[in-house]
């Protein structure tokens, strides 16, 4: 297994909110998680970044359970960007990207060539150069989140685990995140792990996804095998109306009530 969950379980004090989860994310692939509020989404991602330990079972990384990992070690493979971040609101984005570099540095050294230089490629690649220089209390939201995700990408990781990404931001935001998101993972070949809410936006950019449901893994495919009249009512509990949008080929939906007789 590349990166997945064994036969895990994740539990809240008595409150068991994930049970005997077993799923695996295909490399080089965009996955993104969706399901209702508080169905464990965010509680699997952190079983990934160890922020949370499983009760039972494993998270996998190359066929190793990720427990065996040292932290640096890990950080050189995964980068994880949680929905809520924080850093003094006066540091200038350079530094922020700069913090990336964290799992290479040896102690009581300071940045290298071989950092700034990859510094310097990953502010180009996220189109930071004009902002560089800017504080973080001076950006926009969108401008913000797309250098705590330029920050990620300073770690060279083999995976990029997002949560949430595009909380909080307006739907131009929205679109520009998941469009650089789109081209990282093109560009770098790497594998993407998201938490959306949003599903249209999710079928627009996932090329799997899973939903969670009721504790387990309720269905998973691409965008057209799960955005379904049926997987949408018994996820969401919603009257969902599915569409094909032919210009990005993938399922639009549009939700209403679910009727007492459904």
């Amino acid at each position: 297994m590349y990166l997945g969950f064994k036969d895990i379980s994740v539990c809240y004090g008595k409150k068991e909110i994930i049970s005997h989860v077993t799923l695996e994310f295909e490399k080089g692939k965009t996955t993104t998680i969706i399901g209702s509020n508080g169905c464990g989404k965010t509680s699997l991602l952190k079983t990934i970044s160890r922020a949370v330990h499983p009760a039972e079972g494993q998270v996998i990384l190359e066929d190793k359970a990720i427990s065996s990992y040292k932290p640096k070690e890990l950080a050189k493979k995964i980068a994880y960007l949680p929905q809520v971040h924080y850093s003094p609101s006066d540091i200038d984005i350079y530094t922020l990207i700069s913090y990336g570099r964290y799992p290479y540095h040896k102690f009581g050294k300071g940045l290298t060539k071989t950092d700034t230089d990859i510094i310097e490629q990953t502010i180009s690649l996220t189109g930071l150069e004009h902002l560089q220089h800017r504080s973080l209390d001076k950006l926009s939201g969108g401008e913000r989140q797309r250098a705590w995700i330029a920050m990620t990408l300073c770690q060279q990781p083999e995976i990029l685990i997002l949560d949430e990404p595009i909380t909080y931001l307006d739907i131009g935001h929205q679109v520009d995140i998941l469009e650089l998101i789109r081209e990282i993972g093109k560009k770098l070949n790497i594998t993407i792990v998201m938490v959306l809410h949003d599903i249209n936006l999710a079928a627009r950019y996932s090329d799997i996804i899973y939903s969670i449901n009721n504790k387990k893994v309720y269905a998973c495919g691409t965008p057209q095998q799960v955005i379904t009249h049926e997987i949408m009512g018994d996820v969401f509990h919603i009257d969902a109306q599915i569409y094909n949008d032919n210009r990005n080929n993938c399922p639009f939906m549009i939700a209403e009530k679910q009727s007492s007789n459904q």
